[in-house]
């Protein structure tokens, strides 16, 4: 359990926790950049749509992850099964798109800019580093079941309906 705290705390802590407090704080004192909140009622509910399912699905997919994959989020105690249950069966990266949701709700709340840069950074990096080095330990880890599931299901776009 200490490990998956740990891993909880150390990835998608610093992602949605450490990089956006930095961000904010740096922003305010070197660029007088004032954290505002949305004047209206949509901006509120908007932010906190996102935030919420964001949590939702982060928390669902470590949870698949845990009990499911015999493994954690964390690189150095990594998933022993394919996880294909779930968010999953709709798409390949539902972790990553519970943080983005995440991201956009805390830049929504802030009013901030550089936040939603943030979120964009954080996005490229994902869609980078999943093909480029991820999936291929994926395949070299899972074989053929792999690939049979990143060729029926999609990278970033949920499917319609689940894979079986």
């Amino acid at each position: 359990m200490k490990g998956v705290l740990l891993s909880i705390i150390l990835l998608p802590g610093t992602v949605i926790v450490l990089v956006p407090s930095f961000l904010l704080y740096t922003s305010s004192v070197f660029f007088r950049v004032e954290i505002t909140f949305p004047g209206n009622a949509i901006g509120l509910v908007a932010s906190f749509f996102f935030f919420v399912f964001g949590v939702t699905l982060v928390g669902t997919t470590i949870h698949l992850f845990i009990r499911d994959g015999k493994g954690t989020l964390a690189l150095w105690a990594p998933p022993r099964a394919l996880v294909v249950k779930g968010p999953y069966r709709y798409v390949r990266n539902p972790m990553i798109i519970g943080v983005l949701c995440i991201l956009v709700g805390e830049a929504l709340l802030a009013w901030s800019v550089i936040l939603a840069l943030w979120t964009l950074i954080f996005f490229a990096a994902n869609t980078l580093y999943f093909p480029l080095i991820e999936e291929p330990k994926l395949r070299k880890r899972f074989g053929k079941e792999f690939d049979d599931y990143a060729r029926s299901v999609p990278r970033w776009i949920p499917r319609l309906t689940p894979w079986e």
